[in-house]
């Protein structure tokens, strides 16, 4: 069934959520520090028996110069720098197996599956740690550190999406001036972000992002991950103010506000995890052009392969790919 506000009212949903003074400057020096504390990429090649697609073992500098993992796949055939995807795992997953999600190399693209630190456990595997200790949390990463915008959690992976496409930037296969963000659910949250904060995104793909008008999302929805906030807060009664202050640093509502970066966006309406309300706030914040599938029947998987279809019609447009190597001639 439906799980937030009619349609109607959707499309008008606009967030509450606040912008802190510092944002800007939050996020500016949290960025300055992680480069200064990073060292070279490193990118060893995987035997993984693939005959169309090279494989490669990434390790990148984030957050404070922590090691981050990550897959770089490639078309073998490739003989010049090549347009790049970097994508973000959803909620609980992690880069996955070597021989998954082999969609953008075989479509042209090189593509940054990011790690995603403290997860890969849940659906896919990850090999990234977190080694941050911030005190009590609900079961989840979502409250980790959440008593203060500088230990947050998410402070740290939202560092490692930008360091993300700072490091693919670096490398020999990948035209730096040819970069585009793109996840789903968690993922899209950390796509909207690094599209706002990081140098040389061309274009964003979010689709059912989650992170946005978290203090919504909270109340609206009994699903976890949001769920975890109200755990906690059950718990630490007197922690909301302070609570909801840390999160208006990471809400994706307020990286729209200042990302002018094409964007493509999904929601559905049967979401029970993401609200979509939430994904309509970033859209309606976004400030750049967008796009926007709406799945009426579906609930958290949304479009599935039609929203890959689509955002990789949206990508060879923005990133300037070649025309359709599977089109027949005319």
């Amino acid at each position: 069934m439906f799980t937030d506000l009619p349609e109607e009212q959707l499309r008008a949903h606009r967030s509450a959520v606040r912008e802190p003074d510092d944002f800007d400057g939050f996020w500016r020096d949290t960025l300055a520090q992680a480069r200064a504390a990073g060292s070279a990429v490193r990118a060893e090649p995987v035997a993984a028996g693939l005959a169309a697609v090279d494989v490669l073992d990434v390790t990148f500098s984030g957050f404070d110069g922590q090691p981050v993992r990550g897959w770089l796949r490639q078309p073998r055939d490739a003989s010049t720098p090549l347009p790049t995807v970097v994508q973000y795992a959803g909620y609980g997953g992690g880069r996955g197996h070597p021989l998954e999600n082999l969609l953008w190399a075989a479509a042209g693209f090189a593509h940054l599956q990011m790690d995603t630190r403290g997860q890969g456990a849940g659906w896919s595997r990850g090999d990234t740690p977190d080694p941050a200790t911030a005190g009590p949390e609900a079961p989840g990463v979502m409250t980790r550190g959440i008593a203060d915008p500088r230990t947050y959690y998410y402070r740290r992976l939202i560092t490692d999406a930008v360091r993300a496409v700072d490091a693919v930037r670096t490398l020999p296969m990948v035209d730096p001036d040819r970069v585009a963000v793109l996840g789903q659910s968690q993922g899209g949250g950390l796509a909207l972000a690094a599209g706002a904060l990081a140098t040389g995104v061309r274009a964003v793909v979010a689709h059912v992002p989650f992170l946005c008008d978290i203090p919504r999302g909270v109340v609206v929805t009994d699903a976890r991950p949001y769920r975890e906030v109200r755990d906690y807060l059950a718990v630490h009664r007197d922690a909301e103010e302070r609570v909801l202050a840390t999160l208006a640093y990471v809400d994706g509502v307020n990286f729209a506000r200042r990302c002018h970066l094409p964007a493509r966006y999904s929601v559905a309406l049967m979401d029970e995890i993401v609200p979509p309300s939430t994904v309509y706030a970033a859209v309606n914040a976004h400030a750049g052009p967008t796009e926007l599938s709406v799945w009426r029947y579906n609930g958290h998987e949304a479009g599935g392969i039609d929203d890959d279809a689509a955002a990789l019609r949206f990508l060879r447009e923005h990133l300037a790919l070649d025309s359709d190597p599977g089109a027949r001639p005319a």
